[in-house]
């Protein structure tokens, strides 16, 4: 029988300049649909389970559109609320070589912002479901946001369910005193922790030393220790952590680290040209989700989280239409590009 994964976030409009251009010369957008826990539910349907993903869109056309979306990849949207006033936008201007991509947030008053925990049933939402998983992008976006992540955190550990969060501090939705306040208490009903070295710092205050990404230097050893101080505070069952050596826009470093308490194991490192390198977090996030809960060892699926968040740098949008098939066949040395006829 198929896992259910159940996510709770915000989605948002996308809207994205073509072929590489700036925000000033650019006359049209591309337009999709995207958000960290949306991006994990279409994934975790796309490798055969079920992804049920919770928000709150405004009752209209764009409200739709955004549901819709998710729909169209077979996400289970019947708990999705609505109403409020407006779905969130963010512009994106993809870079090239040493040019850095920008985003910019026009997402002020969103409807996910204004929600009731009353809005939301999480016992039946919540009914056969064998994960749980936020993100830290969330709770940032307003007081009720973090109240509303809180309920369904604590809902789901009453339930027995594996609870899972990434932490993604946004710097632009909140400060680093305010992430720390509200992450280290959501934290106390999470299983796995899932984010990069400067989240990791950032939202709980855990620093590896002797790292650089934009140098290309990873310190082992001082990920091990900010893990193992992680696991002692918080008793995580797995931590996780993305590892990007960012070379250039074009070029990156791919590869993760998890640790269970026991094993500290470091994954294969690919090298990718980005195409598109927004939602490759949560691509491994829900890779590595996956993997667990379909009963993979660590290790392995840590290798499936790396791999299907590798092939998503090199798929435009913010979904990972990356197959399990194409997942598995890189994991296991096909890494080539030839043309398959």
């Amino acid at each position: 029988m198929p896992k259910k994964v159940v996510t709770l976030g915000e989605i948002m409009l996308r809207l994205s300049t073509p072929d590489f251009k700036r925000f000033v010369q650019s006359d049209t957008f591309d337009v999709t649909y995207g958000g960290g826990e949306a991006n994990v539910a279409a994934a975790i349907c796309n490798y055969g389970e079920n992804g049920t993903f919770v928000t709150k869109v405004p009752d209209n056309p764009i409200g739709q559109a955004a549901i819709n979306h998710l729909r169209r990849y077979g996400v289970d949207t019947q708990f999705i609320a609505r109403g409020g006033q407006r779905l969130g936008i963010y512009f994106l201007e993809t870079g090239a070589s040493m040019r850095a991509s920008q985003v910019v947030y026009d997402r002020a008053g969103a409807s996910i912002a204004d929600v009731d925990v009353s809005e939301f049933d999480f016992d039946k939402i919540l009914e056969g479901a064998d994960w749980f998983h936020t993100t830290g992008i969330t709770p940032a976006l307003s007081d009720k946001a973090a109240a509303l992540t809180e309920a369904a955190l604590k809902a789901a550990k009453a339930k027995g369910i594996t609870t899972s969060i990434d932490l993604n501090y946004r710097k632009k939705l909140w400060t680093k005193e305010k992430a720390r306040e509200v992450m280290t208490r959501l934290c106390q009903y999470v299983d796995v922790c899932i984010g990069n070295e400067e989240d990791a710092d950032t939202t709980l205050g855990f620093k590896s030393e002797g790292t650089d990404i934009t140098k290309g230097e990873l310190n082992l050893e001082g990920y091990k220790s900010v893990f193992k101080q992680m696991k002692e505070k918080f008793g995580f069952k797995y931590i996780a952590s993305t590892l990007r050596e960012s070379h250039s826009a074009s070029d990156n470093g791919w590869s993760a680290l998890v640790y269970d308490g026991n094993e500290f194991y470091h994954t294969k490192q690919y090298e990718v040209r980005i195409v598109d390198r927004v939602g490759s977090g949560d691509s491994f996030a829900s890779g590595f989700i996956y993997g667990l809960v379909t009963g993979m060892p660590m290790n392995k699926a840590a290798e499936f989280g790396v791999g299907a968040s590798a092939l998503k740098h090199t798929i435009p949008g913010d979904l990972n239409h990356a197959t399990r098939k194409e997942v598995i066949d890189l994991i296991e040395g096909d890494a080539s590009g030839r043309v398959q006829r």
